[in-house]
């Protein structure tokens, strides 16, 4: 954010103009000595420079952590921001310029000079215009009046522009403006006598006062600690965690002493998302509260295993990809259409940095979504239970191989079947050493992509699977299980 156009003066008018030319002088008087000049003004000086994987098994419990899967990056919380003043003061002090009214001695006639320095002026306003764009105006007005007695200038005054000026409904601006008075900016604090924690980002979900957010950003704070939560008006009040899903990596808060006259955010259908549509999104990255960043969004059905960077567990989601810019901060809030409804929660970014230790990585243009219709199931399940709830197929997978499908692995966790008896699996068909290749109607290349698609769905449906065994492809269908919690 520069601000290197604040608190610089207009610069003040030339010292003196030339003297006129002086008077004829009689012949009986003798030439008058030419008088010695005023000392010239001492030129301008130069400003000096200034979370959890679930069980590869979706019914088991403690899945592993994936091992060359595509995990990528939870959009971490941001540690609390630390502001230093910036060394050698700000902003620097405005170039000298002559003082007006001064005295000066008269000078010989010089009918060229006063065009000469006109010139330099204006050449130094155009300069001072393309380094500093925001102030080039005001100087250039200033210029086109004190020029030439300032005839025959079109140039005008933006001094009225910003009040006449209206952002039409749809743009960036107007959706910005609708959405930010539901943001807010999460500090968790853990209970610990460190008092850990970070920033975050969640939204308003319903007029009881219910914010919805990531897991990762209150994990923290959940056995014990403290959650406070900010409006973009700087109003701030209490929170208490309603509910956490780990595997979804979606949590609930609910304010203490909520405010009346809430304006929930309005859900969008990420089903209907389209790749290419525009996207918005609001956030505190690095904890710079009410961030807004647009972007696309470049693709859909992205199987993402999250991991939160502790090297523990992961969370599964197929996302929207998006290129708007998300960075640690942003975890937990919205990503908009450009209708301002909310299309998904921001969760995770890919990084270049090679691995996770204490280097927080930035936005390359590739950030993730949970959609919000995954989101708001999961929610609801939460405000009505505190718990959530997973379907599942009853089947053990493997985990770590990736392109060929998801196999279900000769046995389970601690020697037991890894096809679960009389499951939704077993019912299906399915048998130890199939591998699925198709679900819904989605490529299946993995575990975490199978689990990602699970995922997406509701205990009770019934979908489609295209699995291969011994070589020949068939399909079945399975209606979905559930398991309730992540322990």
């Amino acid at each position: 954010m520069s601000t290197e156009n604040e608190g610089q003066a207009v610069p003040g008018e030339p010292a003196a103009p030339s003297a006129p030319p002086t008077p004829p002088v009689p012949p009986s008087a003798p030439p008058a000595p030419a008088p010695s000049p005023a000392p010239s003004s001492a030129p301008a000086s130069e400003p000096t420079a200034a979370h959890p994987a679930h069980p590869a098994d979706t019914s088991a419990q403690g899945a592993p952590t994936i091992q060359g899967a595509p995990t990528v990056q939870a959009v971490h919380a941001a540690p609390e921001a630390q502001h230093a003043a910036p060394a050698g003061g700000w902003p620097p002090p405005p170039p000298a310029v002559p003082s007006w009214g001064a005295q000066h001695a008269p000078v010989p006639p010089a009918p060229a000079a006063p065009r000469k320095r006109t010139g330099g002026l204006v050449a130094a306003v155009l300069a001072a215009a393309l380094v500093a764009g925001g102030v080039g105006g005001g100087i250039g007005y200033w210029a086109a009046q004190h020029e030439d007695g300032g005839t025959g200038s079109t140039t005008v005054s933006s001094g009225e522009a910003p009040a006449s000026f209206k952002r039409d409904p749809g743009t960036v601006a107007a959706v910005a403006a609708k959405a930010l008075p539901s943001v807010v900016t999460i500090q968790a604090k853990s209970g610990g006598s460190q008092g850990e924690g970070g920033t975050g980002t969640g939204f308003v979900y319903d007029q009881e006062g219910h914010i919805v957010t990531n897991n990762h950003v209150v994990a923290s704070a959940a056995d014990g600690g403290t959650l406070s939560v900010t409006f973009s008006d700087g109003k701030s009040y209490d929170a208490e965690v309603v509910g956490r899903a780990e595997g979804y990596d979606v949590a609930v808060l609910k304010l203490k002493n909520a405010p009346k006259n809430l304006q929930p955010l309005p859900l969008g259908d990420s089903d209907k998302v389209a790749v290419g549509d525009s996207t918005i999104a609001i956030g505190a990255p690095f904890g710079l509260s009410n961030t807004v960043t647009t972007g696309i969004i470049s693709a859909k059905n992205r199987p993402v295993a999250s991991g939160d960077g502790s090297g523990g567990s992961n969370s599964y989601m197929s996302a929207l990809q998006t290129d708007a810019s998300i960075n640690p901060g942003n975890s937990g809030g919205p990503l908009l259409d450009a209708s301002g409804a909310v299309i998904g929660i921001n969760s995770a970014i890919q990084s270049t940095s090679g691995g996770f230790g204490q280097t927080q990585a930035g936005s390359i243009g590739l950030g993730f979504a949970i959609p919000v219709n995954q989101a708001k199931n999961v929610a609801q399940q939460l405000i009505k239970t505190g718990k959530p709830v997973y379907p599942v197929i009853g089947a053990t997978v493997n985990m770590n191989d990736e392109g060929e499908g998801a196999e279900i692995a000769a046995k389970g966790t601690g020697g037991t079947s890894s096809v679960t008896p009389d499951g939704p699996a077993a019912k299906a068909g399915l048998k130890p050493g199939d591998v699925i290749t198709g679900f819904g109607g989605h490529q299946i290349d993995s575990g975490p992509t199978l689990i990602s698609e699970i995922w997406t769905h509701k205990p009770g449906d019934s979908v489609e699977i295209t699995y291969e065994r011994d070589g020949k492809s068939a399909t079945t269908t399975v209606v979905l299980g559930e398991r309730t919690g992540d322990s």
